[in-house]
C-alpha cells in the first residue's frame, strides 16, 4: 500500500462530510419525492410528512442500513483494480461523493426529482473513467440502470393507473360511495399491509431480519406479508366506519367524496408513507455511506474492498443527514411532484404509492435495477392519464425527463472536475 497523502484521522472526517453532504441530498431530494404524493393530496402536510419521515427514514438508515454495503454501487467497476493505487481510489470516492451532493443539490433548488442511485453511478463512472479509462467502466450495468429510466415509470404508470380505474369503479363512483367504502376499503388496506411489508423486509429488514446470513425463504415473506395485510385491513374496517359514520351525520351527501372516502385513502397513504419512508431510509442511504464506507475503510485499515462493514456513526450520519436534507430543502421537489405534475386528491395518491410500492417488490424479486424516483414519478403521471391527458403538466414532465437524462453525464463531468481539483488542492 501506498503512503496516504493526509492523516488518517483528516481523511476519516473529509469522508463524514463528504457523506452527510450526499445524504443531505438524498433527503432533500429521494426523500421528498417520495412523500410528494402524501402531501400534493393533502392527506398529510408538509410539516407532518418532515415528522414521520424525519422518524422512519432515520430508524431505517440508522437500524437497518445493512451490515454490509457496496462500496461501488451497482458493481460499476472491480475496486481490486485500484490495489497499489489507494490515493487515487481515496480522492476518486470523494470526487464522486461531493460531485453526486453537487448535483442533488442543484437539482432540489430547481425542484427536480431526479435519481440519487443514478447520482452517485454517474458519478462513478466519471471516476472511473477518468482514472482506468473506458474499458474498466461495467458499461453492462450502466445500461441496466438505465434501461430503467424507461421501464419503472411505465410499470408504475400502468399499475397506478389500474388501481386508480379499479377504485373509481368500485368507489368514488357508485351511488353511494360511503357504503361501498365501508365494502371496499377493507381489501386496499389488506393489499397496502401486504404489499408495505414486502417492501419493509425485502428493502428495509434484508439485513437485521436473516437466518445464517441467507435471505429469508419466500413461504416466510409471504406469510409476514399475509397477516400484516390482515391486521391492517382489520384496523382499517373499525377506522373507516368511523369516518363514514361521522360525515354521514354531519356533512351534505355531496361532501361525502370530498370528506369521506377521500379520507379514508388519506388514512392508507399514511400508512404507506411510513413503511416507505423506513425502506428507502435503509436502502438508499447506501448511495451515501457506501463510497463513505469505502474510504474509511482504505484510510484505516489500509484495504480496498467490494464490500465493507458499517459503523454505526456512519449510519448516523447518514440518518441524520437524510433529516437535514428533507427539512431544509425538500419543500422544491415535494411541490414539483405533488402538484406540479397533475392535481392529486388522497385516492390518487394511493393509487400512486401502491403502484411505486408493488413495482419496487416485483424488481426486488426478479434482481432488475429501478430507481424509486422514477418508479413514483411514473406512478404520478399513470393516475394524470386516468384522469385524461388534460390534467398532465406535459412542461413539468418534460423538464422532469430532461433532468433524468442529465443525472449520469452530470455526475461524471462534475466528478471529473472535483477530481483534478482535489488532486491539486492536496497534491496527489
Amino acid at each position: 500500500m501506498e503512503n496516504l497523502f493526509l492523516d488518517p484521522t483528516i481523511i476519516l472526517l473529509i469522508a463524514a462530510f463528504a457523506g452527510f453532504f450526499m445524504a443531505f441530498g438524498i433527503g432533500a431530494n429521494d426523500v421528498a419525492n417520495a412523500m410528494g404524493t402524501s402531501v400534493g393530496s393533502k392527506a398529510i402536510t408538509f410539516t407532518q410528512a418532515i415528522f414521520i419521515a424525519a422518524i422512519f427514514e432515520f430508524l431505517g438508515a440508522y437500524l437497518a442500513g445493512g451490515e454490509v454495503t457496496s462500496t461501488i454501487r451497482k458493481g460499476i467497476v472491480d475496486p481490486g483494480l485500484y490495489s497499489g493505487n489507494e490515493n487515487i481510489f481515496i480522492i476518486g470516492m470523494m470526487s464522486a461523493l461531493f460531485a453526486a451532493a453537487t448535483w442533488l443539490l442543484i437539482a432540489s433548488i430547481k425542484g427536480w426529482p431526479v435519481s440519487t442511485t443514478h447520482s452517485i453511478v454517474g458519478s462513478i463512472v466519471g471516476f472511473v473513467i477518468i482514472s482506468l479509462g473506458f474499458s474498466a467502466v461495467s458499461w453492462g450495468k450502466v445500461g441496466l440502470i438505465a434501461a430503467s429510466w424507461v421501464t419503472s415509470p411505465a410499470i408504475a404508470g400502468t399499475l397506478a393507473f389500474g388501481i386508480f380505474l379499479s377504485a373509481k369503479k368500485l368507489i368514488l363512483d357508485r351511488r353511494d360511495p360511503s357504503q361501498a367504502a365501508v365494502s371496499f376499503i377493507p381489501f386496499y388496506s389488506f393489499f397496502t399491509g401486504f404489499t408495505i411489508a414486502l417492501v419493509t423486509i425485502n428493502k428495509g429488514l434484508k439485513y437485521v431480519i436473516k437466518d445464517n446470513k441467507e435471505d429469508l425463504s419466500d413461504w416466510v415473506l409471504w406469510l409476514v406479508g399475509t397477516n400484516t395485510g390482515t391486521l391492517i385491513g382489520a384496523a382499517v374496517i373499525g377506522l373507516i366506519v368511523a369516518i363514514v359514520t361521522a360525515i354521514l351525520l354531519n356533512v351534505n351527501k355531496d361532501k361525502i367524496r370530498e370528506y369521506g372516502v377521500e379520507s379514508a385513502f388519506a388514512v392508507l397513504m399514511i400508512v404507506t408513507a411510513s413503511a416507505m419512508a423506513f425502506a428507502h431510509g435503509s436502502n438508499d442511504v447506501a448511495n451515501a455511506i457506501g463510497p463513505m464506507s469505502a474510504i474509511i475503510s482504505v484510510a484505516s485499515e489500509g484495504a480496498i474492498g467490494a464490500k465493507t462493514a458499517v459503523s454505526p456513526w456512519v449510519l448516523l450520519i447518514g440518518g441524520v443527514g437524510i433529516v437535514f436534507g428533507l427539512a431544509m430543502l425538500g419543500g422544491r421537489v415535494i411541490k414539483t411532484v405533488g402538484t406540479k405534475i397533475t392535481h392529486l386528491t388522497p385516492s390518487l395518491g394511493f393509487s400512486a404509492e401502491m403502484a411505486a410500492a408493488s413495482t419496487v417488490v416485483a424488481a426486488t424479486y426478479i434482481g432488475f435495477p429501478i430507481s424509486t424516483t422514477h418508479t413514483l414519478v411514473g406512478a404520478v403521471i399513470g393516475v394524470g392519464l386516468a384522469k385524461g391527458v388534460s390534467h398532465l403538466d406535459l412542461g413539468s414532465i418534460g423538464r422532469i425527463i430532461l433532468s433524468w437524462i442529465v443525472t449520469i453525464p452530470a455526475g461524471a463531468t462534475l466528478t471529473v472536475l472535483f477530481f483534478y481539483l482535489l488532486k491539486f488542492f492536496f497534491g496527489v
